[in-house]
């Protein structure tokens, strides 16, 4: 028969054990190109090991991503627009925004090409070569960053590619990956970011088309949702993630991790912030 003696014992060995110790942990609102490409896949487990600390990933599109920390419902965010980020800071809802890391954009498209874009180096000249030729395109249509800047580069085109929503140009209002798979499966155009490209294994009869224009640089940057506008905010937890993101070690980690022998981001932290 358990008595208070017996029993103060055994509840403090039940509580020393691994499954009932206290938990650390914080939640980061991200973009699916980092969890898709498997980049949160390797980093996080070393990162875990150091601290301690477990990061959960919600992997949204850069807009809904804003929205979730917007709201305190993430720790961080660690996204791709850096003007929504700034904009996220100067509102009081960031304390600081660091760059973490780059790569860049692409243009993919069927093999055909029927809008006769392969080999160029102009984004926004292809998409005005896309929609001439009312070749299909695959938007993501999703507010993410990938979106944003898609946007942007039908702006330079001059091009109103929304006027044309349903017809040539089509919106998925999904992610990176299922998008990818719906351009495969319609033999149509779209804008990614090259990490979800490289890990990406449905390419049916998708090539990548057009490539390196400055247009198409892709700057990645981690914030600290604010603790002041947010008390519940795991502030300590979430500004150890960032400093190791931006450290000597978590910019070895991010420059090692790759895909098919492919180095899929490419570190440039500030430490100064912006």
């Amino acid at each position: 028969m358990l008595t208070r003696r017996t029993l103060l014992p055994l509840l403090l060995l039940m509580l020393a054990l691994p499954g009932h110790a206290a938990e650390r942990s914080i939640t980061v609102a991200s973009t699916t190109s980092t969890e898709n490409s498997g980049l949160f896949g390797y980093l996080l487990p070393i990162f875990q090991k150091k601290t301690g600390i477990e990061v959960r990933v919600v992997a949204v599109g850069t807009g809904q991503a804003i929205k979730l920390a917007q709201n305190g419902d993430a720790d961080v965010l660690f996204v791709h627009h850096k003007p929504s980020e700034e904009k996220f800071v100067a509102e009081g809802y960031g304390v600081t925004r660091f760059d973490v890391m780059y790569n860049d954009f692409v243009i993919v498209g069927p093999k055909a090409d029927p809008a006769n874009v392969r080999g160029g180096h102009d984004a926004a000249a292809a998409l005005r070569a896309i929609a001439e030729a009312k070749a299909v395109f695959a938007s993501r249509g999703d507010d993410s960053g990938t979106h944003k800047k898609e946007q942007g580069l039908w702006r330079t085109a001059s091009i109103d590619a929304v006027a044309d929503s349903g017809q040539w140009y089509r919106e998925t209002g999904s992610g990176m990956g299922a998008t990818l798979n719906a351009a495969a499966g319609m033999g149509a155009y779209t804008l990614t970011d090259r990490a979800s490209w490289i890990a990406f294994a449905n390419k049916a009869d998708l090539e990548l088309l057009v490539e390196g224009d400055k247009h198409l640089f892709n700057q990645y940057g981690v914030t600290l949702v604010s603790p002041s506008r947010f008390p519940h905010i795991k502030a300590a937890d979430g500004q150890a993630f960032i400093d190791w993101l931006i450290a000597p070690e978590g910019q070895k980690a991010i420059s090692e991790f790759r895909v098919d022998d492919q180095q899929l981001f490419f570190p440039n932290a500030s430490k100064a912030g912006s």
